[in-house]
């Protein structure tokens, strides 16, 4: 046997992490035969290339998960969040995406997403103190 020690690592090495996501991303290629996964990254940058808004998630198993979609503040109300959220799932269709899900909490943009055809499937209440986690679906 090994002498084996656990670690709690509040700023983990990005490549340990990457240990662990893609001995789990095998596992589940394994199980399921699908191996059809593309990331999704986009970007709203200005004139210098700073990013002032972005979409990001992941395309796997027929379903489009968006893990973040940010605009700053400055340019919200602009449509430029339903324009990131509209090429994500351009994208993902694009790759085989039939559906979308995705997080949100009650103080960030459940109304937002709504208004795209995302319903609400499960909630997790006082998550944290006082807020609710929603998680959400979309047909696409």
């Amino acid at each position: 046997m090994q002498n084996l020690r656990m670690t709690s690592e509040s700023h983990p090495r990005p490549e340990d992490i990457e240990v662990i996501r893609n001995a789990v991303d095998q596992f589940n290629v394994a199980v399921t035969n699908d191996a059809n996964y593309s990331p999704i990254a986009i970007f709203l940058r200005d004139e210098r290339g700073a990013v002032l808004g972005g979409v990001l998630g992941d395309v796997w198993g027929g379903w489009l998960h968006i893990t973040f979609l940010w605009v700053a503040e400055s340019l919200r109300h602009q449509s430029y969040g339903e324009r990131l959220l509209r090429a994500a799932e351009e994208q993902a269709r694009a790759q085989g995406g039939r559906n979308a899900y995705l997080e949100t909490f009650s103080f960030q943009a459940r109304p937002f997403y709504e208004r795209f055809g995302y319903a609400v499937f499960a909630e997790l209440p006082d998550f944290p103190a006082g807020h609710t986690y929603y998680f959400m679906r979309k047909a696409l």
